[in-house]
């Protein structure tokens, strides 16, 4: 379809229903709203995904959605899902444990609709926009919970402190996604001396840091946020600037480390918890880890090339668990780790589509950009937490890593390659 036999058909004289005009906007708004609503609930977000799917459809040019579904960032996606799909076949557990462990691998579909969309839309700010709006916003309800803890939605047993909604983990990786991913538009600002937005951009970056530091942070974020951090200062700083941050940051840390029990308590735990494990036996967080890595290593060398099939993990956990007590005795069905966790399932096989999705992710965000440095990033916090969760399966990581990294991948392809052929001539509007 040509340029301007698309332009005839997105006339004001179509019906609301029929122009792409309005259900490109439409789509965008919803995208946003999956953003905005990411870090507060799971069901609002899964409302506003399915709506998207939905309002996106009318705009998609078949033939062309076809041919990007054979670009390799969109092809390891859908094969990962058709691995976990295929692994039913093998796989021990009953049918409907087997298809709900297939659900983790389904979100991963929506990616190469966004790459498609977001590669013609000019709207994809709007995404990166309402995920900051909506962290800061939970932001600000830590620090009241932190000295209100009877406002928070959690139930008494199970709320922690500085916690409004969901959990310590999922808060810490949202604000530490953003307080690193603000670095460089901050810089962008400074070298263009556009002085009173950098401080602000600023400002909201360190009370990400500092609500982490005294209020509550995962250990997970403790140690991805340097990886982070050591990304950008290589990628985007000269060597004076990176020593004059380096000492800056020793110095902050320092003090954090000095004036915040939170954070001393938080470090302090992983050598009181290894020792615990080892001479106790006693079932601690990362007593757990280490034994649900060790048991699935196991695991894996029983079927190292195609594994033991979808949704096996739990099963495997309760037989080894049969006869041991304290941590020898914990069931589980994820092992805490994401290699290990596709390892156990897909062997060989699965390890290798994981890892080639994940390296041509970071390939995508090559080059300068404020997308591509926000795609990098994702993908980048993604690997790294992994080693210790399997946050590519977990709603929450998984949701921050598809739409993180398809609307900032669609984005970064557009900026590559220009306008792309047929591109609805709605969406060249902001």
């Amino acid at each position: 379809m040509s340029t301007d036999a698309t332009t005839s058909l997105a006339s004001p004289a179509l019906p609301v229903w029929r122009d792409p005009v309005a259900w490109a906007k439409t789509a965008d708004i919803f995208a946003a709203l999956i953003a905005l609503s990411l870090p507060w609930s799971t069901s609002l977000t899964g409302i506003f995904v399915a709506a998207w799917l939905v309002t996106v459809a009318p705009t998609l040019d078949i033939r062309l959605f076809l041919e990007s579904l054979k670009r390799p960032i969109s092809a390891l996606p859908i094969a990962l899902f058709a691995l976990a799909l295929l692994g039913t076949l093998w796989s021990d557990a009953s049918w409907g444990v087997r298809l709900y462990a297939v659900s983790p691998t389904a979100k991963l579909l929506v990616l190469p609709i966004l790459f498609y969309h977001y590669e013609r839309s000019t709207r994809g700010t709007w995404v990166f926009a309402a995920f900051l709006a909506s962290c800061t916003l939970l932001m600000a309800m830590s620090w009241i919970v932190a000295f209100y803890p009877g406002l928070t939605l959690k139930a008494a047993d199970v709320a922690e402190r500085g916690i409004f909604v969901k959990n310590h983990i999922d808060q810490s990786q949202e604000f530490a996604l953003c307080a690193v991913a603000l670095a460089y538009p901050i810089m962008m600002l400074l070298r263009a001396k556009r002085i009173l937005p950098a401080l602000v951009l600023g400002g909201i970056a360190l009370s990400f840091v500092v609500n982490m530091s005294f209020v509550l942070v995962s250990r997970t974020a403790l140690v991805t946020i340097p990886v982070m951090l050591t990304v950008f200062a290589l990628l985007h700083l000269k060597w004076r600037s990176v020593v004059i941050i380096s000492c800056a940051t020793i110095i902050f840390a320092g003090l954090a480390w000095t004036t915040s029990s939170q954070l001393r308590a938080t470090t302090g735990t992983f050598l009181s918890d290894y020792r615990l494990y080892k001479e106790q036996n006693i079932p601690t967080s990362i007593g757990l880890r280490l034994e649900f890595w060790q048991k699935s290593l196991r695991f894996f060398a029983e079927a190292p090339v195609i594994g033991h099939g979808t949704g096996s993990t739990r099963g495997l956990f309760e037989q080894a668990a049969v006869g041991n007590l304290g941590a020898a005795a914990e069931v589980i069905g994820n092992p805490h780790n994401q290699t290990l966790n596709v390892a156990v399932q897909w062997g060989v096989i699965g390890i290798v589509v994981l890892y080639a999705m994940w390296l041509l992710h970071l390939l995508l965000f090559r080059g300068d950009g404020l997308a591509a440095w926000i795609g990098l990033m994702v993908v980048a916090q993604n690997i790294f937490s992994s080693l210790f969760n399997s946050h590519l399966f977990d709603f929450h990581e998984g949701w921050m890593y598809v739409l993180g990294v398809g609307v900032a991948g669609g984005m970064t392809l557009k900026a590559r390659f220009g306008e792309t052929a047929n591109r609805p001539a709605e969406q060249a509007q902001p």
